[in-house]
């Protein structure tokens, strides 16, 4: 009797935590917990080369909205689309509207769901299948390219896995890519900017974290990859031949901090992959050190300097190292002249610093750029931004931003000009 009494005693106990847990994976959690998707972008861009084309003049609005739902027993799903408008005048080329004698702004108008994926989360690890963004390391590689108004998202599956603290083994297939130039093609794009990169690829990627410090961050993390793409309806130039962006990448990747120093020291070969009709073999190589400033005067400025190469190849054609999936306007400066590698490689010796600022961040950069193979000067770039959350309407951020790029034997000059508003709900 007395063992019955303890039996209901311990029930009567446990049933509220039993209650809680099951109200936890109700399966109505899905919407209840859910929560909606708001985010509007205006842009204004202005762009001023030095050839014969009329300068750029684009207004944009990128308006997005959709639902992250909550979590079922690990299972969550999300759904968002796009729309991008143009405002006023088409005073601008976006690869779409036939404006070819105006420089370009790669941001053509239209609409398309831009992701639409169902998720599991489980402590030693996650799988997504579905369109979704997919942003490996520093984006060098495999990135979402943020920044332009319609994102590059990708269609396929991705999975990673946990299994001991520190690190994370990470796989996708992928079928099909949705390009910035989207969401349609055209009688105007060709082969270099499809709205959507058809293909096969997969991505390997390893990541460890070897050293933390007493608060646990992360000190020294390696990473290795292999990324193997093919992408058959796409061509480096105009002049070779579409799958002429197939590539086999393997790497290294070490990246660290010792106190207010980082470092990152980066190693990449590059070969061809799939039915890739040109023969390649070239190398990447990056080492970068930053220092974080402590003092009471200047407590937040980060500066950085580094050296990335992209390494170029003999032979005809351009095959050189190229990174066709990369975020790239985050590298080789914001002027945006080096998105596809020249020929012979390119060498970018870069120094900036990031600062907090009346509230906001002010980023300045500075870039030299040269041949990898042969001696020619690709010129410089100069590059400043400045962001500031608006006083009164939370979610506002406005931004203004610059780029110069001063041609030498390479391109021709170039300067742009930004001015943006983002509401994030």
């Amino acid at each position: 009797m007395r063992s019955i009494r303890l039996s209901l005693l311990s029930l009567a106990i446990a049933s509220p935590a039993l209650a809680h847990a099951a109200a936890e994976e109700d399966f109505s959690n899905l919407f209840t917990q859910g929560k909606p998707i708001f985010d509007a972008r205006y842009r204004y861009e202005h762009v001023d080369q030095d050839n014969a084309l009329k300068h750029a003049n684009a207004q944009t609005l990128r308006t997005r909205v959709g639902f992250q739902s909550g979590k079922w027993y690990g299972l969550s799903g999300l759904v968002e689309a796009d729309n991008v408008s143009r405002i006023g005048d088409a005073s601008y080329n976006s690869t779409r509207n036939g404006q070819s004698d105006y420089s370009v702004v790669a941001d053509p108008d239209g609409s398309e769901v831009n992701q639409a994926l169902l998720r599991y989360d489980h402590k030693y690890g996650n799988a997504v299948a579905g369109r979704q963004r997919i942003n490996l390391d520093n984006q060098r590689f495999v990135g979402g390219v943020a920044w332009r108004q319609n994102e590059q998202t990708y269609d396929g599956v991705l999975g990673q896995l946990k299994p001991i603290t520190g690190m994370t083994l990470t796989y996708s297939y992928i079928d099909n890519i949705n390009s910035i130039f989207g969401p349609d093609n055209g009688r105007y794009d060709n082969k270099t900017n499809p709205a959507n990169i058809e293909g096969h690829s997969h991505l390997f990627n390893a990541q460890y974290v070897l050293l933390r410090d007493f608060r646990g961050a992360p000190q020294l993390t390696l990473t290795g990859y292999s990324y193997l793409l093919g992408l058959d309806n796409i061509a480096v130039t105009g002049a070779a031949a579409l799958g002429s962006l197939s590539s086999r990448t393997n790497g290294l990747r070490a990246n660290g901090a010792i106190g207010a120093f980082s470092v990152v020291a980066e190693y990449a070969q590059q070969e061809d992959y799939a039915d890739n009709p040109q023969e390649l073999d070239s190398d990447y190589y990056l080492a970068e050190l930053g220092y974080t400033l402590k003092g009471a005067a200047l407590k937040g400025v980060a500066l950085k300097a580094g050296y990335e190469v992209l390494g170029g190849d003999e032979g005809p054609g351009n095959r050189a190292f190229q990174t066709p999936l990369a975020t790239k306007h985050i590298f080789q400066g914001w002027a945006d002249v080096f998105l596809t590698t020249p020929a012979d490689g390119i060498e970018d010796a870069y120094v900036g610093f990031t600062a907090p600022l009346l509230g906001g961040s002010l980023q300045a950069w500075y870039h030299d750029f040269d041949a990898e193979q042969g001696s020619a000067s690709y010129g410089d770039e100069i590059d400043l931004s400045y962001g500031h959350p608006i006083p009164g309407v939370p979610g506002l951020v406005g931004l203004v931003k610059y780029a110069s790029y001063d041609a030498d034997e390479f391109s021709v000059d170039t300067d742009k000009f930004w001015a943006q508003l983002q509401y994030t709900y």
